[in-house]
């Protein structure tokens, strides 16, 4: 069965993740997540993205971004997963693929679901059980996007920007929604647009998002197909 295309549609938000070749680890030192987060912020630079969040998990990466250009996601990830790839193949010593193919992603419906998917990306190490807050966790835009900490890579998304009227009162506001977990139906969601290559988004997007694709755009209804009642046999 072919591979259903990637919804990436200009100047839409895009969640994607991309994991570790059979769920393997992908970064082995503290080096690792620094030098990818550089060739991250180099690359997003040359290809037109914007990064509003992310995090680097052992064996996965989780990025929300924005981008002008539909071909920039593809283009950023792939420039960044080469090089990434030859890095890691030079100093350890291995050789084969690192990823698990291509990366799965879904557009998001900005209004409704963005600072959403911002705090299921940088809570990842919190259900991990990686750490207590996410704060904790070194390998994130919590701490740029909560905290204040510098982290040129990032570049905020106008929905945190009307947070709050300065750079203090945007990032109590943001860490105010951290009081509480994403509620487990949100993020079951979420995990299954992004795996899925689905929108993330209520009826109304989706039919915006499927009318300018011309396919469907939500999962199908879950449930075995009604068996077709067959006529009874006999003649008149």
């Amino acid at each position: 069965m072919p591979r259903r295309p990637r919804l990436v549609l200009q100047g839409v938000p895009l969640h994607l993740i991309q994991r570790g070749n059979n769920r393997q680890a992908c970064f082995f030192a503290e080096e690792d997540y620094r030098l990818y987060l550089q060739w991250l912020s180099e690359y997003a630079g040359k290809t037109g993205c914007r990064v509003h969040a992310y995090v680097l998990m052992t064996n996965h990466v989780h990025l929300l971004i924005s981008a002008e250009k539909a071909v920039a996601p593809g283009a950023l990830m792939k420039a960044l997963g080469q090089r990434y790839v030859q890095y890691v193949n030079r100093v350890y010593r291995r050789s084969g693929t690192l990823w698990e193919g291509r990366f799965r992603s879904c557009p998001i419906q900005e209004d409704a679901y963005l600072l959403a998917c911002q705090r299921y990306i940088e809570l990842n190490p919190v259900r991990a059980e990686m750490v207590a807050h996410p704060g904790q966790y070194n390998w994130s835009s919590y701490r740029a996007n909560a905290q204040g900490e510098e982290n040129a890579l990032i570049r905020a998304h106008g929905l945190y920007d009307a947070l709050g009227l300065d750079a203090p009162g945007r990032q109590a506001a943001y860490r105010e929604l951290f009081r509480h977990e994403l509620e487990p139906g949100l993020v079951d969601q979420i995990r299954r647009a992004t795996h899925g290559n689905f929108v993330l988004g209520d009826e109304r997007f989706a039919a915006e998002v499927a009318a300018v694709v011309g396919r469907r755009v939500l999962p199908g209804k879950s449930g075995r197909p009604r068996k077709a009642v067959e006529p009874v046999s006999g003649g008149v």
